[in-house]
């Protein structure tokens, strides 16, 4: 009896079909996939126009302006302070309870944009729903 041994092939990988495999994935996807391109948010501003007082006040209406050293007016009338409280009592004064008045809120533009943002909280808190927004230049303009 002759045993004897045969030479182990050692085994082989066919890397061929793998890489093709491969490839074709690779290609799949870089078609598939959709490149979005990140931008920012264009914003248009409101312009104001040369008028100063664009927007009529009436007793209809309620209009806070508000400065470029954020000071509040309310109807033209000036506020002593720029405090949302003093403005919370002017607008609750001349509202009279009548919550469905329209309230202009006209802002110049070197206004600070937490003032604007104050004056609609105001507005809010007292039942105004109807708030318009607008910009004003100031007399030296």
């Amino acid at each position: 009896m002759n045993l004897s041994t045969r030479q182990r092939e050692e085994p082989q990988v066919n890397l061929t079909s793998l890489i093709d495999v491969v490839l074709l994935l690779l290609v799949f996807f870089m078609v598939s996939t959709s490149f979005v391109r990140e931008s920012s948010v264009s914003i248009q501003l409101p312009e104001a126009s040369s008028e100063p007082n664009a927007v009529a006040v009436d007793n209809d209406t309620l209009e806070i302006t508000i400065s470029a050293q954020n000071v509040y007016y309310v109807n033209n009338r000036e506020l002593v302070n720029a405090q949302p409280e003093t403005l919370k009592r002017a607008l609750a004064e001349i509202a009279d309870g009548r919550e469905g008045l329209p309230v202009n809120i006209i802002a110049d533009a070197d206004a600070r944009h937490q003032a604007v943002i104050s004056a609609m909280d105001v507005a809010a808190q007292l039942g105004f729903t109807q708030v318009n927004i607008a910009t004003a230049r100031t007399p030296e303009d």
